[in-house]
């Protein structure tokens, strides 16, 4: 964010970075002798606001961390596997933390409520009169309302991504007199809240600023990666339709699916009012074969699809662990995220139908034929990739055994298959870095949402052509004419290969609640598409006559899920004891 430029240094007054297990708790400086002088300062208040959103959670943040974390968050969830086997995703997928030590339930809850912490210092301290609440036409309208809203959304967002893993949570907001909640050592922290309520908190948080705000900004040069009021509009749908669904909403209440699809029909209605819409990305020559891939490596600043996004990240991390292990020179990649063949056999043949029902899908030609997803998402056997102007472009080779990408000392495939999306094709011989960001929100998520939650409000009828909108992106053919239960399928796996990657499967398997009424041995019968528990992929032997031979996934071909215990992660076991917070069932000691 160009924004953030200041952040660095005008908040080493009041810093809000912390490193123990309860920093947010702890006074970071004594805000009755400093308060004055952070405050008392525009450019400082300024910075302060904009580390704040240093908090916003990123899909890309492990790869920060090569030992540990260097593959995407899908490696909890059914759509891959983590190569490296140090890499902590891999105990989640065996339930193999306590609570004790589970390192993502202790980096997500303090992470959050430090940010939390921190917005809440801005707005208690933020003063009208040193920012400036004038009238004035462009973005800096009423600049003060907009950056107290700004806060209050990424507060709001914060509590949301909390739900998502710890379902409820303690609302660290304003105390029964409206004063926001500045948690310090010795005050007591608030009891969990029923995480439904909590979304409708964020919802009704949303409702009251997103107004605040430009929907979107007039100079997003300046001002790409703040809060804006489609963010707000944007958060309101995902808070209500995690609240509509079945992990919330057991008795299938038609209306808080409706109240969903109402809040996603309000940003397509107030989006297609803007003069500058947000849009489905799409090439200039809008090749179907082109636009999904692009729109995860162009410019992510002016890709008109992301609505925010975390920050740009300039780096060739990225490459290193995402792209097939035999690429190497100057940089040698690793490849760590692995797809599985349950995500590969997702993906429809191009005639919009699952390839078990296509007569004509061919498994010793399986990737001839199918929603052009498939090729701009994963790079598979055969799959052309490499620089060609450094003479780097061949086959990708994961011959079993042999191929020069199938497996080495630091990277490999455990399924077949590598990760293309948020993949730039790079000279390994003379690397460079690009530019990378991953959406919070973004518009085709706004359309599934719609369509998700007026199909399962009864309006199926309504819902069509908001997939349909999502699928023409890439040529595939539009549906109509099933019933709820079938395009409810449909919806389904339409958002599991259009969202792949971004953070949102561990959500999606959770709210729906797949796991439960089967198991490994029961769901084995199933479409590999189908099972949640059994991981697969596939090999490849030229010599042999099936020369796609599928099977378990090597290392991690069965998850361990353990409901309920596991649709969310435990609260640190040191915050239960000091805050005195009940521990999610199946997590206790």
């Amino acid at each position: 964010m160009k924004f953030n430029k200041i952040a660095l240094s005008a908040v080493m007054t009041l810093s809000l970075a912390g490193v123990s297990c309860s920093d947010y708790l702890d006074k970071e400086v004594d805000l009755t002798l400093q308060a004055d002088v952070v405050f008392g300062d525009y450019d400082m208040t300024r910075g302060f606001q904009a580390r704040l959103y240093s908090y916003l959670p990123d899909a890309f943040a492990g790869y920060t961390n090569g030992q540990y974390r260097a593959a995407s968050r899908d490696c909890m969830t059914d759509n891959s596997v983590s190569f490296w086997n140090v890499h902590q995703y891999n105990l989640v997928l065996l339930d193999g933390y306590p609570s004790t030590n589970h390192p993502f339930a202790n980096d997500y809850w303090h992470n959050n409520y430090y940010g939390i912490r921190g917005c809440n210092q801005f707005l208690l301290n933020a003063r009208p009169y040193v920012i400036g609440n004038a009238g004035k036409p462009g973005d800096d309208n009423r600049l003060y309302d907009r950056w107290i809203a700004e806060t209050r959304v990424i507060r709001t967002i914060l509590h949301y991504d909390l739900v998502t893993w710890f379902g409820d949570v303690p609302v660290v907001g304003e105390d029964g007199n409206g004063t926001p909640i500045i948690l310090t050592p010795g005050m007591a922290m608030p009891p969990r809240t029923a995480a439904a309520d909590v979304l409708k908190w964020i919802a009704d948080e949303c409702e009251t600023y997103k107004n605040d705000l430009p929907f979107r900004y007039s100079n997003e040069e300046e001002n790409w990666g703040r809060i804006n009021g489609a963010a707000a509009y944007a958060l309101k749908a995902k808070a209500l339709i995690l609240r509509a669904s079945p992990l919330y909403n057991p008795t299938g209440d038609t209306q808080l699916w409706q109240e969903a699809a109402d809040a996603a029909l309000d940003f397509i209605k107030e989006n297609a009012r803007q003069s500058n819409p947000y849009r489905l990305y799409t090439t200039p020559d809008n090749d179907p074969d082109r636009n999904y891939y692009q729109c995860f490596v162009d410019n992510p600043v002016l890709n008109p699809e992301y609505i925010l996004s975390r920050s740009v990240w300039t780096t060739r991390e990225i490459e290193l662990f995402l792209a097939p292990c035999g690429f190497s020179g100057t940089a040698n990649a690793v490849g760590r995220t692995n797809p599985t063949q349950n995500l590969v056999d997702s993906y429809e043949t191009i005639k919009g139908l699952p390839i078990d029902q296509d007569p004509d899908y061919d498994p010793q030609n399986p990737y001839a034929g199918r929603d052009p997803r498939l090729e701009q998402t994963i790079l598979h056997h055969g799959s052309i990739w490499g620089d060609s102007y450094s003479n780097e472009e061949r086959a990708v080779d994961i011959t079993y055994g042999e191929g020069i990408d199938y497996k080495q000392i630091h990277g490999g495939t455990l399924t077949g298959y590598y990760t293309k999306k948020f993949l730039n094709n790079m000279s390994w011989s003379n690397p460079t870095d690009f530019r990378h960001a991953c959406p919070i929100f973004r518009y085709a998520d706004i359309l599934l949402i719609a369509a998700e939650a007026l199909n399962e409000a009864g309006s199926t009828g309504d819902a069509y052509q908001y997939v349909n909108e999502v699928r023409a992106r890439v040529g595939m053919p539009p549906y109509s004419g099933m019933d709820q239960a079938a395009l409810r399928e449909r919806i389904r796996n339409e958002r599991r290969v259009e969202l792949c990657f971004e953070d949102q499967r561990f959500i999606d398997e959770r709210r729906w609640k797949l796991f439960e009424g089967v198991t490994s041995q029961s769901e084995a019968s199933l479409p590999r598409y189908r099972q949640v528990y059994n991981l697969y992929g596939v090999t490849v032997h030229p010599d042999d006559a099936e020369v796609y031979q599928y099977g378990p996934a090597d290392t991690y071909p069965v998850r361990v899920v353990n409901t309920p215990k596991n649709y969310y992660f435990p609260i640190p076991h040191n915050e239960c004891i000091k805050a005195g917070l009940r521990q999610t069932p199946g997590w206790e000691l």
